[in-house]
């Protein structure tokens, strides 16, 4: 980064930093959303903006991450900063796995193959061998977490909404840190190289396959980081809240935001929370 560029984040990060502080506990909600869907839709860039993989499914990772979250608070009392790990790496071997079959899958097959997947999974969570952990249609209510008692010994309170931005925030910058490593890094490049032409990256002695699904892996990571932190933002989880729409909301975002950009993760989150809201107001004038 230049001068100027460290400058600009500075500026935005200071703006971030008190922005709890001059608006409602619904817009600090509404803002820490915005930071989860940033999450998110960067994972899916990862995938198909920067190493040209389409999913149509990425809402069943946004699942996993939130159940695995919320069965961990729920019925293990696990606090709920430790199952933020917990949700990356069962995402991460998930989306691994379903990346090793879908080599075989391009374009639109590997298009309608995640699709599959985000229809199937709702379903999947409502079967009733498995309500014991996910609750079945009822779903899994969790309680919002509150600052830090170590906050309130020096002299900062904050309030549950607060506490929770400020949280999210922390875990995205991290999120997007490894993320800018990552893709200026060898990774990175393999993923771009596939990308662009596939049989030219092979000729040059790239892995293409173990890429390609590291590539499915790390963005289902990202994803169920994003979902386990929505599942603590918004203290409920059901299969009905992760449908399809879901998935192809993440998938519109990243096309707002910009393919292959790192930035326009935060851009097309911005899209996908306010403009709904906007639209709503504009047709009830």
């Amino acid at each position: 980064m230049n001068r100027r560029q460290l400058i600009l984040l500075g500026v935005l990060l200071a703006c971030a930093c008190v922005l709890p502080f001059l608006t409602s506990n619904y817009r600090t909600f509404q803002f820490t959303l915005v930071m989860i869907y940033s999450i998110a839709l960067l994972g899916l860039n990862i995938l198909t903006g920067f190493n040209g993989q389409i999913s149509l499914g990425h809402g069943a990772f946004y699942a996993i991450g939130a159940y695995t979250t919320a069965i961990l608070v729920d019925q293990f009392g696990v606090p709920y900063w430790a199952t933020l790990p917990v949700a990356g790496a069962v995402c991460l071997l998930v989306g691994f796995l379903f990346g090793l079959p879908a080599l075989r899958l391009e374009g639109l097959y590997l298009a309608l193959a995640t699709f599959a997947l985000g229809v199937s999974l709702p379903q999947l969570l409502k079967y009733h061998h498995f309500e014991k952990w996910t609750g079945g249609v009822q779903g899994i209510v969790i309680a919002k977490p509150e600052a830090p008692a170590f906050l309130r010994d020096m002299g900062l309170s904050l309030k549950p909404d607060q506490w929770l931005y400020f949280f999210t925030l922390a875990v995205a910058l991290v999120m997007f840190a490894l993320a800018w490593n990552l893709l200026r890094g060898r990774i990175g490049r393999a993923m771009m190289a596939i990308r662009d032409q596939h049989v030219a990256a092979e000729a040059m002695g790239i892995n293409t396959a173990m890429v390609k699904s590291l590539a499915f892996g790390v963005s289902a990571m990202y994803t169920g980081v994003a979902g386990a932190l929505g599942a603590v933002a918004i203290q409920f989880v059901a299969p009905d809240s992760f449908n399809i729409f879901l998935s192809i909301t993440l998938l519109i975002g990243i096309v707002i935001g910009g393919l292959a950009s790192i930035s326009g993760a935060i851009f097309g989150a911005l899209f996908i929370q306010f403009v709904p809201n906007i639209a709503d107001d504009i047709s009830k004038a």
